[in-house]
């Protein structure tokens, strides 16, 4: 196995939330490696990114947590997998890397890496590792959320493709938009006082927001689906398109907009 500069915390064998935070740094110190060495570019090195960290997690889970199920957007999984994922009581799932376009986009920081373990019907630790900045942020150390140094409400949104919704939804709350990359840096942007709120009803799976909503929860965020319902994790179906994670105080005015305009 290759050396790590993260060396494997003793404690990490029985506590869940230091081992997610482990993987999701490890993960993220292989995909730098990649970055900066491999000599690829575009597709190319997002491919060789994606696959370079699904294999370090999987091999890594399944040498720490032999017994648990994974569910990792690199993984093909079978009907047989699916059987053994649903009847499990402990699933990891996996976003090795999160954000492949910025990834590719050198020097930009807004990708991740995501990690979540779900035991028994929720979200019980995860970690989403942003390394190109040197962070993990955790559910063993939770953030703590500042209060809002904004005068206006920002809401996080896509780079490239800010739904309609939440242009009008950003004029009802009299809001500005924050256009930035992956779904696990808009949701931690939330957590860090970099925006208020992220609302998302363009399609999206359980790993793209399982770690970054469990660090949410964490840190006391508001988290839900759009109209307000729970989100759910280790399902048989695992497209789970839309989220709100925000502020606690902006929740009802949020979930109350969409209710009534819908996301159409």
């Amino acid at each position: 196995m290759s050396d790590f500069k993260a060396p494997l915390p003793a404690d990490a064998a029985t506590d869940d939330h230091v081992l997610a935070t482990w993987l999701a740094t490890v993960a993220g110190e292989r995909l730098l490696e990649v970055r900066a060495t491999s000599g690829l570019e575009g597709k190319e090195l997002k491919d060789a990114g994606d696959r370079a960290a699904h294999e370090l997690l999987m091999e890594l889970v399944a040498e720490h947590r032999p017994d648990d199920a994974v569910l990792s957007e690199e993984a093909l999984e079978t009907a047989e997998d699916k059987t053994a994922r649903l009847r499990a009581s402990r699933v990891w799932i996996i976003d090795p890397l999160d954000g492949t376009r910025e990834f590719s986009e050198v020097p930009r920081e807004d990708w991740a890496v995501h990690v979540a373990l779900w035991q028994d019907g929720d979200l019980v630790a995860g970690a989403v590792a942003q390394p190109a900045l040197g962070e993990t942020f955790n559910t063993k150390t939770p953030l703590v959320v500042p209060p809002s140094t904004s005068e206006r409400v920002r809401i996080a949104v896509s780079r490239s493709r800010p739904p309609a919704f939440v242009e009008a939804l950003a004029k009802e709350l009299d809001a500005e938009l924050v256009p930035m990359g992956s779904a696990g840096v808009k949701v931690l942007s939330v957590a860090r006082d970099i925006s208020d709120a992220y609302v998302h009803a363009g399609g999206q799976y359980e790993w793209d927001s399982a770690a970054p909503v469990a660090v949410a929860r964490a840190a006391g965020l508001f988290t839900s689906r759009v109209d307000g319902s729970e989100l759910k994790y280790n399902q048989e179906d695992v497209y789970l398109p839309d989220l709100i994670v925000c502020r606690p105080e902006l929740a009802e005015r949020i979930v109350a907009f969409v209710k009534a305009h819908g996301t159409d």
